[in-house]
């Protein structure tokens, strides 16, 4: 899966791997390896192509209910794949393994390959699976909101200092994420500037270091912010990170800062209003 031109280049259907797709047909059967995709789909107008999806994948919660699971992002039933004979996969760089797409292409006709890493690359997210699936309309409105709550985010900005912020999302060990992922961008978005200011690559575990409390850089964060997943930071352990970094300490929605596609508009905007009441 690596990536040789960036999503939403000139083409709109060509992928984050650099493969030109060609339009579907109405009898496109999708299976989603993406949790975030998975609403995305449903967002677009096509659910009734979703065929399979990760248990991870949980909205629409309702509409999903009927879709079979495929197993994780990470540990996908690819007989369970097969048994479905999907004509398309959706896999992310960050979220599936690569062993597990080139298996998967061994017996699917096309994989799409995604890869923001900015809330901008919803745009060109949207572009090619609307375009891909007939749903350019629909992909359109998406990218209309979107650039609509990008520009509420920049006016937040020039009434707002900037802060440099912490955002944990595991404990024991502790790590946190890199400046140039999606979660950091769209933190910066909203003027969050992430510590530590190191970037982690496309790929791979360096994307989301661990750390230790005494790190030089500790002294320079303002805010920790406690994510709600990957790991599932609840109230009760806010104390126990101010205690550790004496800094103050916020729990925030893991799916509003995390999740690209359809949420991002709602979760730049669920951010600005989170800035404003501090």
């Amino acid at each position: 899966m690596e990536s040789h031109e960036p999503q939403g280049a000139a083409d709109p259907l060509v992928d984050a791997a650099g493969q030109r797709h060609r339009r579907a047909g109405n009898e496109a059967r999708i299976v989603s390896l993406v949790p975030s995709l998975t609403e995305l789909l449903f967002d677009l107008g096509l659910g009734e192509h979703v065929v399979g999806r990760t248990g991870f994948c949980v909205h629409p919660r309702e509409a999903l209910r009927t879709v079979p699971k495929v197993g994780g992002t990470k540990d996908v039933k690819l007989e369970r794949v097969r048994e479905l004979a999907p004509t398309h996969v959706l896999v992310n760089m960050d979220e599936n393994r690569r062993e597990t797409v080139d298996e998967l292409a061994a017996f699917v006709p096309h994989i799409v390959v995604t890869h923001p890493n900015t809330p901008q690359d919803n745009l060109g997210l949207f572009a090619l699976l609307g375009g891909i699936f007939g749903a350019e309309a629909a992909a359109a409105r998406l990218a209309e909101d979107l650039r609509a709550a990008l520009a509420e985010a920049a006016t937040l900005r020039k009434t707002l200092p900037d802060e440099r912020v912490l955002y944990l999302i595991w404990r024991e060990p502790w790590m946190t994420i890199a400046r140039d992922t999606y979660i950091a961008a769209t933190l910066a978005a909203v003027g969050w500037h992430t510590l530590p200011a190191v970037e982690g690559g496309e790929t791979g575990a360096a994307r989301y270091p661990a750390f230790d409390w005494d790190a030089p850089w500790i002294g320079s964060v303002e805010r920790v912010l406690l994510s709600t997943e990957p790991y599932r930071f609840r109230a009760s352990h806010v104390d126990e990170v101010e205690g550790l970094a004496a800094r103050p300490a916020l729990l925030v929605d893991g799916e509003m800062v995390s999740w690209y596609g359809s949420r991002a508009a709602m979760g730049l905007r669920w951010l600005c209003a989170l800035r404003r009441s501090l």
